[in-house]
């Protein structure tokens, strides 16, 4: 008599029947670092919607001259094509009087461009940022309208023209002196850390006195002996915003440099630029990283600062700061500084929101199943 033995059993030496032992889940495949620090960043929801909404505030500045402009995207008159926002042309060129620029907003020149099958394509706003509304219906500063979304200021110009270019100047502006900040910061950090004794000791001295110098009285000096410009500002600003970040890198450093690593990378016969740039650097970006949405937000905050006591930008580029202070000198003018006020408030949440979720993404102490399963 025989009996059959299923496949997915065997009998062993004692006649008892054996399961086979279970299968092995597949290995996952291991991720880059860059990888799973993104892993973890998306999942601080709050941090990451943060930055989203940020980039598309930002692309929507950059988009200035096509979204806020005085001047057509194109014309169509008498069957040429003219494209306004790229060049000027002549009032002659629509049926005017004077060789001057085209001023689009006269009343003539538009009944020119829309009669007889010509046309003319406008932006949502029909005003740049310096745009003066000579054809104005309403006393300035005039309340919100069609024309107008956020109104106009003391001088008659948009407010939503002023705010849009005027946030696209101050995170342009915050992100050069976050560039700035970091190389200035990292080098010096890197430098006094990597090398420590008499030259982290006389480093660390210069700092102290350079960071014990008045800023704002330096700025105020500059501002009564030169003329404002961005290009002073950026200077002035960043000559001192890279002292933060220094000490953190320096710190960094002073950590690292005694690892096996850069013992092995020594033996090796690596140089010291070798070692720092190769091995020690990228071993010491955390706080860099983290760094970056903080000093942007303090940059933010220190251009507009300035902006609001008159030492900013020069008459009539536009600004945060310009855009509070027309507002303090106007109280009764609501939508100025309620505009410019939540602009700056809504900017610099998302910065800190942002800040706070890199921090935590790169945190390697809470690394686990609060990331969402992402392994080490």
């Amino acid at each position: 008599m025989s009996s059959s033995t299923p496949a997915s059993s065997s009998t062993g030496w004692t006649g008892e029947r054996v399961s086979p032992p279970p299968k092995l889940p597949e290995p996952t495949p291991s991720l880059s670092p860059g990888r799973r620090v993104w892993l973890r960043f998306k999942t601080q929801r709050l941090g990451y919607w943060s930055s989203i909404v940020f980039a598309v505030l930002f692309a929507i500045s950059l988009l200035g001259e096509v979204l806020a402009n005085d001047r057509p995207l194109i014309v169509c008159y008498e069957g040429h094509y003219y494209f306004p926002v790229v060049k000027d042309y002549s009032e002659k060129i629509f049926g005017g009087d004077f060789p001057a620029r085209t001023n689009y907003l006269d009343p003539y020149i538009r009944d020119r461009l829309e009669s007889k099958g010509n046309f003319a394509i406008y932006p949502p706003i029909h005003f740049h940022y310096d745009t003066v509304d000579y054809f104005a219906t309403r006393p300035n500063p005039a309340p919100p309208s069609a024309a107008n979304w956020i109104g106009t200021d003391q001088f008659g110009r948009d407010v939503f023209s002023r705010l849009l270019y005027g946030f696209r100047l101050s995170v342009l502006m915050a992100m050069a002196l976050t560039v700035s900040g970091v190389v200035l910061g990292v080098l010096a950090g890197a430098v006094q850390g990597f090398y420590g004794g008499r030259t982290d000791l006389i480093g660390q001295r210069l700092i102290e006195i350079w960071s014990s110098m008045p800023d704002l009285y330096l700025l105020i000096i500059f501002a009564s002996i030169f003329e404002p410009t961005l290009w002073l500002l950026f200077i002035l600003l960043s000559a001192f915003g890279w002292l933060a970040l220094s000490d953190y890198v320096r710190a960094e450093f002073l950590r690292n440099r005694s690892l096996d690593y850069v013992r092995a990378a020594r033996t090796m016969g690596l140089s010291n630029w070798q070692i720092m740039w190769r091995h020690v650097l990228p071993n010491s970006l955390t706080p860099v990283i983290t760094f970056l949405p903080f000093r942007m937000s303090a940059a933010i905050l220190a251009l507009t600062s300035l902006d609001f006591l008159g030492l900013g930008v020069p008459a009539p580029t536009p600004s945060l700061g310009e855009l509070l202070a027309e507002g303090k000198n106007n109280l009764d003018a609501w939508w100025i500084s309620g505009a410019a006020f939540g602009a700056l408030v809504v900017t610099l949440l998302l910065l800190t929101f942002m800040g706070d979720a890199l921090r935590t993404a790169l945190d390697t102490r809470t690394r686990g199943s609060a990331f969402g399963g992402v392994r080490k």
